[in-house]
């Protein structure tokens, strides 16, 4: 039996951290075991419903690079993966829905009540079967022994969640179901309307609980909550990938660091972990730090340039050759992509800001003399690398008797319109003789 799963996210809102890791494992489920992973959107409930959120689901798994293998193609959705196939939207499934609900009425498994459609539901305990929690009785409560029966098509005509679910994962053959612990409560109502359908469930396998770094359920509210939040803050895809196989499931050997072709290899059901895991933003950002370090220089580069676009400054505008050279001095400083602001937009902007609090000393009058030195030395250079820049300093400083601070300082406000940031004999180099001299006379006039 060829293993098929499905991630089915209702679009009303943000993708969550705890979806997007329900998405991972069965993505990583079905590429560990060859088997087909489906994206399904559940989007009957039209009120609450929105195209917004639905760009939300399908971008952010673009982001982590979750593809999905089986779809409708559509015009109307953009290339999101293996022949630019769309998820399929229960939406457009509603002929299916009433197909199998007149099958119930037919066989007197379901009853019209008061407007709406109800399922007879079994009165005898119901026995959950699970490839992580283990055998699981579901009884009926005091309330339910009264009327255990629930709707599965309201009163408007619209079909419920356990209905819809169910119905899909019947027609497409899904074999088995990984979703959070949270859904076992709603298992035995499922597995009673596959029985009715005449089918056995597929294997069910509830994922522990995010829980928050105070130990309860993460609920949107919560710091880091939506996927986006790392998407804007320059976070490495593939390092908050690693980090969501990490809650709830463990390689052997206690690794954190784990390449994600190494997780496809080592992944299974029975090694997802049975406590509730919580949530350490502090140890994602050690890991996407170390992800960073051990980055290819290619892959460095693309999600500087993105993180860059984010916030308007086209790269395009500058030779290839020149922005590898200016992120590659970034590349040591940066910790997440946000960061890359900081330590790189002087490279790309005509015109430099200064940082207020740097410029009343190393801009003041007495500083003009020295700076004019500095700028006539670096205007005699024929050879503008690091090494001559670091030389040239360190000449001029010890001929005139002063700290090379003195020098440093200024130099790097100058250059980059902040206190800190790359190697400054690097980054010189890379900005290249005229433009730092273009700096450096900006920088003079303005000091009267």
């Amino acid at each position: 039996m060829k293993v098929r799963v499905r991630f089915a996210p209702s679009p009303t809102g943000f993708l969550h951290i705890g979806g997007a890791r329900t998405a991972l494992f069965n993505w990583l489920y079905a590429r560990h075991t060859g088997g087909t992973f489906i994206l399904r959107i559940e989007d009957t409930d039209a009120a609450r419903n929105t195209q917004e959120a639905v760009d939300v689901i399908l971008n952010g798994l673009r982001w982590l690079g979750l593809d999905w293998d089986e779809g409708p193609i559509s015009g109307d959705v953009t290339g999101p993966s293996k022949g630019d196939r769309g998820p399929y939207f229960q939406s457009q499934r509603s002929e299916n829905y009433q197909r199998r609900v007149e099958a119930l009425l037919s066989h007197g498994l379901a009853y019209e009540h008061e407007g709406a459609v109800k399922f007879k539901m079994q009165r005898e305990p119901v026995v959950i079967p699970d490839l992580v929690v283990g055998n699981v009785t579901r009884e009926l409560t005091d309330r339910e022994k009264m009327d255990p029966d629930f709707v599965i098509v309201r009163s408007d005509g619209q079909p419920v969640f356990h209905l819809v679910n169910v119905i899909d994962d019947l027609e497409m053959g899904i074999t088995h179901v990984i979703r959070g612990e949270d859904h076992l409560t709603n298992s035995a109502k499922h597995i009673a309307l596959f029985r009715a359908f005449g089918v056995e469930p597929p294997k069910y396998a509830h994922i522990p609980l995010i829980l928050n770094p105070e130990g309860t359920k993460m609920s949107k509210r919560d710091k880091g909550a939506s996927l986006m939040t790392y998407v804007e803050e320059g976070y490495a895809p593939e390092a908050v990938v690693n980090y969501l196989c990490l809650l709830g499931w463990s390689p052997k050997g206690n690794r954190e660091k784990v390449p994600i072709q190494e997780v496809i290899e080592l992944f299974d059901l029975p090694q997802i972990l049975r406590h509730n895991a919580r949530f350490d933003l502090n140890k994602l950002h050690w890991l996407n730090g170390e992800y960073i370090r051990e980055m290819t220089a290619d892959r460095f580069h693309e999600l500087a340039v993105h993180a860059l676009a984010r916030i308007g400054i086209d790269t395009n505008r500058f030779p290839l050759d020149y922005v590898k050279a200016a992120l590659d001095t970034c590349k040591p400083k940066v910790k997440l992509f946000a960061e890359v602001r900081t330590f790189a937009d002087f490279y790309f902007k005509d015109e430099i800001d200064y940082a207020t609090e740097a410029t009343a000393q190393d801009f003041a009058p007495e500083a003009k003399p020295r700076l004019q030195q500095l700028r006539d030395a670096l205007a005699g250079l024929e050879k503008f690398d690091a090494d001559t820049l670091n030389a040239t300093f360190k000449a001029l400083a010890a001929r005139a008797g002063w700290s090379i601070g003195l020098l440093v300082h200024p130099a790097r406000l100058i250059c980059t319109g902040r206190a800190v940031g790359p190697s400054l004999y690097h980054l010189m180099a890379v900005l290249g003789k005229e433009r730092v001299l273009q700096r450096f006379d900006r920088a003079l006039s303005r000091m009267g």
